[in-house]
């Protein structure tokens, strides 16, 4: 198979690539962007075993099987409420596969430098391509390698620690060792020691001491981000692991990786500035800062939470005629989503407008709310984002929020020394009335009072979730 096949493979899977993330900006084409994105991987793996140099294609559809099997049998078990530490959890095997690729094309570059222009003529692949380089390209391929493994690294150990915090296996408070900033700042000042010493070395021992110092970056940074920010931060490694993916493309001579590795990185890169924007939050400050520091005191809340039953929520929800729920995470981990769509379809039927309003971190992952109401058959007309309901919650009658605390928090507004002030967040307060589907009377994951449980139109609807909705059905004929 010549390399022109799998140029024009490479070319038309890049193509459904982009079809597949340009339909992912859409719920109505999204169904068909995951297939378009399937159709290019296939591709795309069919044309790299099948293409030149494509030595050893048994093992490697072996290893793509298994890999495949392993794959299938953790999607069928993770919980939609897992998604985001499963999400994580793949990006640490991006980053380490980063690490090892780069430091394969390491001893490849140490196995073909000796050799004699007869020998390097009989090569072939990976090797071949070595062959031809000349002692500039050489350099620049050790650049793009020791960039590879670093970025790898640090995507590893940052993808473990915001998998342990999305699981509640490490604190989800912001952590530093003595020294915070600094420490950081040494390692990544080795890191570009070691850079100008393996680029004119070729010795293996700077791109060991980089890939420690990595290692190091990539734990302590996550470890220094808080909870709240997980959601950046998941987007943020999304990133980070595309540009592994894209500075291993140039070592390996790889164009779809190049294509594949930029669009990964740059949508991830976009993301995370535009869920930074919603949070009021600067992307360095996140990444820097963390999240949960605040300038002063914070201010004293007046008043009582005032708990109410099914009864009462019920007879509200009876009365009104405009109801807006808000879903956080909380909704995800009861997996009430079924409950809260049924019963949204008896309010409708009763003739009540009933809508959705989802803030752009809402749960911990991009888009979480959404995959959960799409998943329970909510239709996509009447979901509507922050920026296009804030407005009308001063003419709704009732608000349901179910499991979010955050997004909902009028802190943000009034509370110049609250760690989410300036953050945009849904004003649910100024609806008639207020009710919080909420298990107990605690904080939340951030660890932030909110002053809207204590309000006089706020009642407290304490219970899991899916049987606090389900205790309204019964109310709702």
């Amino acid at each position: 198979m010549d390399y022109g096949f799998s140029t024009a493979a490479y070319v038309v899977a890049a193509v459904l690539f982009i079809l597949s993330l340009g339909g992912l900006s859409n719920q109505e084409s999204a169904k068909r962007a995951v297939w378009y994105g399937i159709a290019g991987m296939a591709l795309a793996v069919a044309a790299t075993l099948i293409g030149p140099g494509s030595g050893l294609w048994l093992m490697s559809v072996a290893l793509i099987a298994g890999g495949g099997i392993i794959g299938f049998i953790v999607a069928k078990r993770v919980q939609m409420t897992e998604m985001p530490q499963l999400v994580a959890a793949m990006h640490s095997l991006v980053g380490l596969a980063a690490v090892f690729v780069g430091y394969n094309a390491h001893i490849e570059l140490g196995r073909v430098l000796p050799m004699d222009e007869a020998a390097r003529a009989g090569l072939q692949g990976f090797a071949a391509l070595l062959a031809k380089k000349d002692a500039v390209e050489i350099s620049i391929l050790r650049v793009e390698l020791f960039l590879g493994v670093f970025i790898g690294a640090v995507t590893f150990t940052g993808s473990v620690v915001a998998y342990g915090k999305l699981a509640g296996k490490l604190t989800s408070a912001a952590t530093k060792l003595p020294g915070g900033h600094m420490l950081n700042a040494t390692a990544a000042a080795i890191s570009v020691l070691s850079l100008i010493w393996y680029a004119s070395s070729g010795g293996v021992l700077p791109l060991i001491l980089m890939t420690l110092m990595a290692l190091f970056i990539g734990y302590h940074l996550i470890m220094g981000i808080g909870g709240a920010d997980m959601p950046v931060v998941v987007s943020m490694l999304n990133s980070y692991s595309g540009w592994a993916a894209a500075a291993i493309g140039f070592s390996l001579g790889n164009d779809l990786l190049i294509v594949v590795g930029a669009l990964v990185g740059s949508s991830g890169a976009i993301l995370s500035y535009i869920m930074c924007k919603a949070m009021n939050r600067h992307f360095v400050s996140v990444i820097l800062g963390g999240f949960g520091g605040s300038s002063g005191p914070a201010m004293e809340i007046d008043g009582e939470m005032i708990a109410i039953d099914a009864d009462g929520v019920g007879a509200a929800l009876d009365e009104a005629d405009s109801v807006i729920i808000v879903p956080g995470y909380g909704m995800a981990v009861a997996q009430a989503q079924a409950s809260v769509s049924e019963l949204t379809r008896r309010l409708r039927a009763k003739g009540k407008e009933v809508r959705f309003a989802i803030h752009p971190v809402a749960g911990r992952l991009p888009g979480h709310m959404n995959v959960l109401l799409a998943e329970a058959k909510v239709p996509y007309d009447f979901v509507l984002e922050m920026d296009e309901i804030n407005e009308d919650f001063p003419d709704t009658d009732v608000v349901i929020i179910i499991g979010a605390n955050d997004i909902v928090n009028p802190a943000a507004q009034e509370d110049p020394n609250s760690p989410i002030a300036g953050m945009p967040v849904l004003e649910v307060w100024k609806a008639k009335q207020v009710f919080v589907s909420k298990r107990g009377a605690g904080t939340g994951y951030s660890g932030i009072e909110n002053p809207l449980f204590f309000k006089e139109n706020t009642r407290m609807f304490y219970g899991d979730a899916k049987a606090s909705v389900d205790a309204l059905l019964a109310q709702v004929n």
